[in-house]
C-alpha cells in the first residue's frame, strides 16, 4: 500500500476510536487525540497508547506493559494485529471492560 493510502486508513481508524471512545463515561475514562496519537486515560491514572507508526504502515496499541502492533488487512477490511491476527477494536474492547470491571461494546 502506499504512504498515502495508509495514511487515510490509519487516520480513519484513529477517529473511529475517538469517536467510540466520546460515548464511553467520562468518569471512568478520558482520551486525548491528535497529530496520529489517541491517548486513553483511566481514573486510577492508567494510560493506554493508540498511534499510527506511518514508517511501519502499522497502528500500534500499548497497553497493560504490552505493545500490539496492527496491520491493515485488505480481505477483512480491519486492522488485525501481526502475530495472532485478531481484530484491533474487539482488543481494544476487551482491555478497557477489564480495567473498567464490566463490558464495553467495541466500536
Amino acid at each position: 500500500m502506499d504512504e498515502k493510502e495508509f495514511m487515510r486508513l490509519a487516520d480513519a481508524c484513529l477517529a473511529r476510536a475517538a469517536a467510540w471512545l466520546e460515548g464511553l463515561d467520562p468518569d471512568e475514562v478520558d482520551y486525548t487525540a491528535g497529530d496520529g496519537v489517541v491517548t486513553i486515560e483511566f481514573a486510577d491514572g492508567a494510560r493506554f497508547v493508540l498511534n499510527r507508526q506511518q514508517a511501519a504502515q502499522q497502528v500500534w496499541l500499548a497497553a497493560e506493559a504490552t505493545g500490539f502492533h496492527y496491520g491493515w488487512d485488505d480481505g477483512s477490511k480491519s486492522w488485525r494485529e501481526e502475530k495472532d491476527r485478531h481484530e484491533l477494536f474487539a482488543r481494544m474492547a476487551k482491555l478497557i471492560a477489564s480495567r473498567l470491571g464490566h463490558p464495553v461494546d467495541a466500536a
